[in-house]
């Protein structure tokens, strides 16, 4: 079992519970603080990513994570309608991967679960074509040959396998380079670090979508 719902709205738990299905995840859900707790005691071991609400008909959602869920180190997305500023600086305070406020997309949540899982996901090894990419280890090979990356090629190759399957923006990489170096580059630049990557795979992954960002796709 890899994700446990906690949450007592009904439509919300049947419409996450759509999504996950077609995206093919496993799921439970539980309604309460209590029977969360004693779920979570009896499948510490399986439960990959729980998604948490804060106000339980018995009970709070803060205390649910503090007592019990954080002991296990299991990663927790808190998805609720309490948007103010002092209770998300509290969730991501206190350990939370994430904090989703209600309403929210669908589509959103679902990409933001699938970077988690990918992010805490052990030993993960992702192949396409004759590229691996050790999402441990953070490095890349080809068959048996290692790549040498810089590290912020390392970082832009490791963004695509995160979202496989799904366009990466060029804003959303734009931005990530100057968080990670603090430099505010342009279009351009991007163009050419792409290139670079490209040249040292040796095998083109990597798809351009003009325009829009780049994509590496799972060939499975």
């Amino acid at each position: 079992m890899a994700i446990l719902l906690i949450e007592d709205n009904d439509i919300i738990i049947k419409g996450l519970a759509y999504a996950l299905e077609k995206k093919g995840y496993d799921y439970k859900y539980r309604t309460s603080f209590k029977t969360a707790c004693n779920f979570i005691e009896d499948n510490k071991q399986s439960i990959e990513l729980i998604i948490l609400d804060i106000t339980l008909p018995d009970g709070n959602g803060f205390d649910l994570y503090e007592k019990y869920i954080k002991t296990y180190d299991i990663p927790t997305i808190f998805l609720t309608a309490e948007d103010d500023e002092e209770c998300i600086v509290k969730g991501l305070d206190i350990g939370a991967e994430d904090y989703v406020t209600k309403p929210f997309s669908t589509k959103e949540l679902m990409a933001r679960i699938n970077k988690i899982l990918m992010r805490h996901k052990k030993t993960e090894k992702i192949t396409v074509k004759d590229i691996t990419f050790d999402m441990d280890k953070m490095t890349v090979s080809r068959g048996t040959d290692m790549i040498e990356l810089s590290p912020l090629e390392l970082k832009l190759l490791n963004l695509l396998f995160l979202d496989l399957n799904k366009v990466v923006k060029r804003n959303v990489i734009l931005d990530k380079i100057w968080e990670w170096t603090g430099n505010d580059v342009d279009d351009h630049t991007v163009t050419v670090y792409f290139k670079r990557i490209r040249e040292k795979l040796g095998t083109d992954i990597i798809t351009t979508v003009k325009g829009i960002g780049y994509r590496v796709d799972d060939e499975k």
